[in-house]
């Protein structure tokens, strides 16, 4: 039996994707297409790469025991079930980036064909008709292009189009004017886009809102000449809407890439001339599948290894800025610090962030630190999927806190608790210099300044002289070396707290005796390793 993770590729992906994963996880192989070869394949992977022939439901989920991430070598999402693989603590990540170019210019080759019915005439003349005059088109200068959804690939089509001297107008709820601007874009509302264009593009999600948006309504308000392309999601474009229309002559042609449902090989606009069609070519190229294959590889890597991925659909954070990236391992650590001295699970946690960092979204550092709490209270893998899953179901309530002051650190994190008894625990850290040292500032509210390490004690007890001494005694006579020491009290003879950072871990019994011999009202043992 192999101890390395397991990887199920269930359908042809780039070679290069295997050369990303690298030597450290056993792969396998199976047509995901096949249910009855998927649901057994699926048994006892740790992650499964896919496309989009692969139905990755909560069926599949619920016979995978060991799952911890899919990953979809490409954008869309429409056969993976993200609720149900979140709430099995499973990570969903894809290639959000990969394919846009790609799909930017198929939609633009669309756009292009259906102008000049270059499929149709490219068909006809192989078939022995040379038949210029029936397919005679359109230009493309002068003309108006209404883009629906200036996203991403929206944008790059607008682009590229506006090459071709087409005027682009936009409609995207989220997308400001002045944004749009920027790119020599004007934004309408939809029926003003509906109104004065001659070429339609659809570039938009697939969700409830957007599903049958280019239907019959809005299709008896565009122009008789228009054309419209769908190269984005099925069903956006509502096809017996669009067949009707054609059928009326409401609308000139089409150029369809995606269906409602696939694959597609007998639809009735296929009987239209005037449509040229495709079987979702969107990210059919060698460089967009090299690209998604990488990518997930990647993911898949970071995911198995427990840290966050950017590219994860069912994760807070979405892309974490260059100056919050330092701060993900020291939140964590944080956490698992805040779980040793508490001892049990807050009843309430909040994350609290002060500094210059708060001008990016910190919301990753909250996860990150959720994921050190419950690193050694669970006996499963704690992910940044499932860390938020554990705090809900024990109760806890976990806040985000934060502010651009931060008086005495340029950024510091604090975990800070409230326990079951009402006893506040709190454990704060910082950043130190160019190579970004992890610090330990504050532990409730005690000052300190030491280095973090792997091996750490904390001690709580009557500020009197000799203390010091008898610690270091005890821990040398059991042949461990202290790396580091801090001693921190607020008052002369009142409660003190020592910090220890040793080399290795220090046994129970000698944390016993350690305890026993200063009176020590704490004694915590704390490892990160």
């Amino acid at each position: 039996m192999s101890s390395k993770p397991v990887v199920l590729i269930a359908e042809e992906l780039s070679p290069a994707t295997v050369d990303a994963l690298g030597p450290d996880f056993e792969i396998r192989h199976c047509n995901g297409a096949d249910r009855a070869e998927l649901l057994p394949a699926i048994a006892d992977v740790d992650a499964i790469l896919v496309r989009s022939a692969t139905k990755v439901d909560a069926e599949a989920v619920a016979a995978a025991k060991k799952l911890k991430v899919v990953a979809r070598a490409g954008v869309g999402l429409d056969n993976v079930d993200v609720s149900a693989a979140t709430k099995a603590g499973v990570m969903v990540v894809n290639a959000p980036t990969s394919n846009i170019v790609t799909a930017a210019e198929l939609a633009c080759g669309l756009i292009v064909a259906t102008a000049r019915n270059i499929p149709q005439a490219n068909a006809a003349l192989k078939n022995g008709e040379w038949k210029r005059s029936k397919y005679t088109g359109v230009e493309l200068a002068e003309k108006t292009l209404g883009v629906v959804g200036l996203g991403r690939i929206g944008a790059l089509v607008a682009q590229r189009m506006s090459a071709f001297g087409m005027k682009v107008v936009a409609y995207d709820p989220y997308v400001q004017p002045a944004r749009a601007a920027q790119m020599g874009v004007k934004v309408l509302s939809l029926d003003e886009l509906l109104e004065v264009s001659d070429f339609i593009t659809v570039h938009l999600p697939k969700t409830p809102e957007t599903l049958g948006l280019i239907g019959d309504e809005a299709l008896r308000k565009v122009k008789p000449s228009v054309r419209i392309v769908n190269a984005a999601r099925g069903g956006i474009v509502d096809e017996e809407a669009l067949y009707s229309a054609l059928k009326e002559g409401r609308v000139a042609g089409a150029g369809l890439d995606v269906y409602a449902k696939e694959p597609c090989t007998d639809s009735p606009l296929f009987e239209f001339d005037q449509v040229v069609a495709t079987p979702h070519l969107g990210a059919s190229t060698d460089e967009a599948q090299e690209k998604a294959g990488i990518a997930v590889a990647k993911s898949v890597r970071l995911a198995l290894a427990g840290e966050l991925v950017p590219d994860a659909v069912n994760v807070q954070g979405g892309v974490i800025a260059e100056d919050v990236k330092p701060g993900l391992p020291l939140a964590e650590r944080l956490g698992r610090i805040f779980t040793a001295l508490a001892g049990e699970v807050a009843v309430r946690l909040d994350v609290e962030v002060y500094g210059e960092i708060t001008q990016h979204d910190v919301k990753v550092l909250e996860l990150s630190a959720l994921k050190g709490v419950f690193e050694d209270v669970v006996d499963e893998t704690v992910s940044y999927v499932n860390a938020p899953l554990f705090a809900q179901e024990r109760g806890v309530e976990v806040r985000l806190t934060t502010s651009s002051e931060s008086p005495e650190h340029r950024n510091v994190v604090i975990v800070r608790g409230t326990l079951s008894d009402g006893e506040e625990v709190s454990v704060s850290g910082t950043l130190a210099g160019p190579k970004h040292l992890q610090k330990i500032v504050a532990i409730g509210e005690y000052d300190v300044d030491l280095a973090l390490a792997d091996h750490m004690v904390v001690l709580r007890y009557e500020d009197r002289p000799g203390v010091v001494g008898t610690v270091g005694r005890i821990i040398g006579e059991a042949g461990l070396n202290i790396a580091g020491m801090q001693v921190a009290r607020a008052t002369v003879g009142g409660e003190a707290l020592a910090v220890l950072t040793v080399d290795d871990t220090v046994p129970s019994g000698v944390l016993a005796e350690v305890a026993a011999e200063i009176g020590a009202t704490s004694a915590r043992s704390v490892n990160l390793v």
